[in-house]
């Protein structure tokens, strides 16, 4: 029986709620996913504001120098507008770094610290009502479209890249039994999302750690490999997509499911340089292969695929011949989507005792070599798509043009270009559209609807 106060009105218990906020990667999305489900299977709500919150939660990443300032700066502005700030995630991995601008948050913990995130906010804002678990969507809390959800199968990175210091915040590779990443998977498509998107730090090692342990699935036993997950996240009614694929040999073996249309054409391969000598002064894997001749295979086997690839210009030491050699390997590789970052030191990494610091300047004058060779092979391929026919799924209609945006499968959410619809006022958001693409420029496409 509810309480009640002095003149007979019943007493209700305030609910505790949550300003959230989540930067950095889509890993750490999920990661705030996971923190926000059980925030709310507990009974809290969330604030769109921080002044509106009891308490706030900043989940941060510290990969480079201009994401540990915006992380810094946000968890600022939330002591300024509330006072009471929790803080986690990549940049939390380096607390003296948080503390010494900020002393007065409430607690700071390292990525992946679900448990720890949780004990905070019980300490500084205990729990409300107990929870009634059927108010909880089966998905869990998403902060993604419904339509399309991140799906995350491992934790970590066994690669020590001298500019990377992912490793030492997030650990070595931990990955996720295969039976509970399909079972979350399941779950989403369930749910509506027609779009999952692969994400780790080395999604083609997944299951290395766990030396492909077997599990369970649908009553028969699979192996924690990166095949197979791919072969039964093919069979669910979803468009499968694969980021953060390092070019192991057993990659190649994934290219027949695309050939099929089990999963996604496209590929988000981290190549991050084509001089070998780069490469092997950034320690990365598999630095002396011949990738362009994996990349021609690819298209034997998959003449659809769509590559996609960063890369960094100015990495110390880095001569004129070595930049030209990266100019000479796009010419060849004409890989679809690329971005470019200038060289970032980033405290703790070993690149920063590497001689031969390239001058700002010279790192300006080559990224703006790079980008223009990028926007010339974009603009190249993406011509060669007109007259097309495909497939495609709407993000959002503008209201006022009626324009919708949309994407095919060479398109990943905000990171690539889109499809372009004039005249799709009809459509909805999360909703399937035939196309034949009629123009195109530098990133994006043009599409009119097909009769139905």
């Amino acid at each position: 029986m509810p309480p009640f106060d002095v003149h007979g009105r019943v007493v209700t218990e305030s609910v505790g709620k949550i300003g959230f906020v989540s930067l950095g990667c889509p890993k750490a999305l999920v990661d705030s996913e996971t923190i926000l489900t059980r925030l709310r299977a507990e009974g809290y709500e969330t604030s769109s504001s921080f002044a509106g919150a009891d308490l706030v939660v900043v989940n941060t990443c510290g990969f480079i120098d201009a994401a540990v300032e915006e992380s810094l700066d946000t968890i600022g502005e939330a002591l300024a507008e509330n006072g009471r700030v929790v803080v986690t995630g990549c940049l939390g991995a380096r607390p003296r770094e948080i503390l010494e601008r900020h002393p007065s948050v409430l607690s700071v913990t390292g990525p992946h610290a679900f448990d720890e995130v949780m004990s905070a906010v019980h300490q500084h804002l205990p729990r409300p009502h107990d929870p009634y678990m059927d108010l909880l969507p089966p998905q869990g809390i998403k902060l993604t479209p419904r339509h399309f959800a991140y799906l995350k199968i491992s934790e970590g990175c066994n690669h020590r890249c001298t500019f990377c210091i992912i490793p030492s915040m997030r650990g070595d590779l931990v990955s996720r039994p295969i039976g509970d990443v399909l079972r979350e998977a399941e779950k989403l498509v369930t749910a509506g999302v027609k779009e999952l998107l692969v994400i780790s730090q080395d999604t083609s090692a997944y299951g290395v750690d766990l030396r492909y342990a077997p599990d369970t699935w649908q009553g028969r036993t699979i192996k924690t490999r990166f095949y197979d997950l791919c072969k039964e996240l093919g069979e669910l009614d979803a468009w499968v997509r694969l980021h953060y694929v390092y070019p192991y040999p057993h990659v190649d073996d994934v290219l027949p499911l695309m050939a099929e249309g089990k999963v996604l054409p496209y590929l988000d391969i981290p190549f991050q340089h084509g001089s070998p000598s780069v490469l092997k002064r950034m320690r990365r894997p598999a630095h002396a292969e011949n990738t362009l001749e994996r990349i021609r295979r690819w298209r034997q086997i998959c003449p659809d695929i769509t590559l996609r690839s960063t890369f960094i210009v100015g990495f110390p030491g880095e001569t004129e011949a070595e930049f030209q050699t990266l100019l000479d390997w796009m010419d060849e590789a004409q890989l679809d989507r690329v971005g470019c970052f200038q060289y970032s030191p980033v405290e703790g990494a070993r690149a920063n005792a590497l001689e031969g610091a390239v001058p700002p300047e010279v790192m300006q004058d080559r990224w703006e070599q790079f980008m223009e060779k990028a926007a010339e092979i974009s603009a190249s391929r993406l011509a060669a798509k007109i007259g097309k026919r495909m497939r495609v799924l709407v993000d959002e209609i503008d209201p006022e043009t009626g324009v919708a945006q949309a994407r095919s499968a060479s398109d990943a959410p905000e990171i690539d270009g889109q499809v372009l619809i004039e005249d799709a006022r009809h459509l909805v958001p999360g909703s399937w559209a035939d196309v034949e693409i009629v123009a195109s420029d530098t990133y994006d496409l043009q599409g009119e609807l097909l009769e139905t």
